[in-house]
Order: C-alpha cells, then structure tokens, then sequence
C-alpha cells in the first residue's frame, strides 16, 4: 500500500467518527483552542483532546502552543491531499461524461 494511500486511509478513518467530523468542521472557522472546540458539544474537553489527536495522526490537523493551551487547525497540506485523492474520481467521471456526450454527438 503506497503511503499517499494509506493517508488517505487514516483521514477516513479520522473522519468517519461523528464527534471527529464536528470538531474538524469547527477547525474550518479557523484555529481554536480545545475549550473552545468542546463547547457545545457532548463530550468532554479531554475526549475533544483526544479526538484532536486522531486528526492529527491523520494529517488532518496541526496544532502550535498559545501560552498554557495548545490551538489547533486544520492542515491545508494534509486536507490537499484527501482533496487530491477525490479530485481522481471527479476527472474520471467528468471525462466519462465528455465521452458519452460526444458519442451522443456522433450518433446525431
């Protein structure tokens, strides 16, 4: 399994937990600190603390400390290259498209 394979793997993985999807979605308002991603939802700061974790290993997020608290964001490079692993199956599709529209054409 190549290693552009297996990121994509992991940022699925990261991604296919609800709580994971909700803090990630925050992070795209841009970087906030752990209290202010668990406030308002149903779990604990420490399980937000550990959700972020997973982001982080998934090359979803990078996180820089602020004084005593750590802020975290979303990796551009790591989300460019999920988007670059989707992007594969929109030109696919895109190009079948173009395909059967110029069949149709020649039909005509």
């Amino acid at each position: 399994m190549t290693n552009a394979l297996q990121r994509t793997d992991g940022a699925f993985a990261a991604l296919a937990d609800p709580t994971r999807r909700q803090v990630f979605e925050r992070l795209g308002d841009g970087p906030r600190a752990v209290g202010e991603l668990a406030a308002g939802l149903p779990v604990s700061r420490p399980a937000v603390s550990q959700h972020l974790k997973v982001l982080k290993a998934a090359g979803l997020v990078t996180d820089r400390p602020d004084g005593a608290r750590r802020v975290y964001q979303i990796d551009p490079q790591g989300l460019g290259q999920l988007r670059a692993w989707l992007d594969r199956f929109w030109d696919q599709a895109l190009a079948a498209f173009v395909a059967e529209a110029e069949r149709e054409d020649t039909e005509d």
